[in-house]
């Protein structure tokens, strides 16, 4: 069987921007910054970072989408970019951001609020892309519904994409549209099934309170 590393080619990781959404409004977590909420001592972007620089495929620059606290995020030693539309307009507007200063082909977003995302993240969504002429490779992962049920979800805040998708999303955004979903599907994509047994099935687990932290906190690595 083949594997990534026997694959004959991948996108070189200096093509590769990374970026880190951390600009939303933490309405959940009673309207505090997310991104510099700790995590075992140490803030959620920040361990992002860390985590992103040990990726078998690291990318060759971060950037990071903040709208709060910019010098916080700066002392990261990133560059800090807020976002290009107004009134905390979700996350494509954390990607528009993205792409306008994004000066590589390639564009991997992802959010700060998922502690235990893979260590192999950029490279699969990177040899997915390739390997399928794709615009754009978007994460899926198993999730419980409310019924108990588990089913591979997509993940549309975990993807690579192409930089020259850049003038579809302004006039998507500009037109009024922030979903991403419906931005996406106008583009090739590709799902990247991220549910193998050797795979942490708290890798996409995100925090959307401080109870939610604190157990993901508390979770195996």
């Amino acid at each position: 069987m083949s594997t990534l590393a026997d694959a004959p080619s991948t996108i070189p990781p200096d093509q590769i921007t990374a970026l880190l959404l951390a600009g939303g409004r933490g309405s959940r977590m009673g309207g505090v910054d997310k991104g510099l909420q700790n995590f075992h001592g140490t803030p959620l972007a920040l361990h992002a970072l860390l985590r992103l620089q040990q990726q078998s495929l690291p990318p060759g620059e971060v950037l990071i989408n903040a709208n709060r606290n910019l010098a916080a995020y700066e002392s990261f030693g990133v560059s800090v970019w807020p976002d290009a539309l107004p009134d905390f307009a979700g996350p494509l507007a954390g990607f528009l951001t993205g792409l306008e200063r994004c000066e590589t082909p390639y564009l991997l977003t992802l959010p700060c609020d998922v502690p235990h995302f893979p260590l192999s993240l950029c490279e699969r969504l990177a040899y997915a892309l390739q390997a399928e002429n794709a615009d754009i490779a978007m994460a899926a992962a198993p999730e419980a519904d409310d019924a108990g049920h588990t089913r591979v979800r997509t993940q549309p805040v975990f993807c690579l994409l192409r930089a020259e998708l850049l003038e579809s999303l302004v006039r998507f955004t500009h037109g009024g549209g922030r979903k991403i979903d419906a931005w996406t599907a106008q583009h090739r994509q590709v799902i990247v099934p991220f549910d193998t047994p050797d795979d942490d099935p708290l890798a996409f687990a995100n925090a959307n309170t401080l109870d939610e932290l604190r157990r993901l906190e508390g979770a195996a690595p």
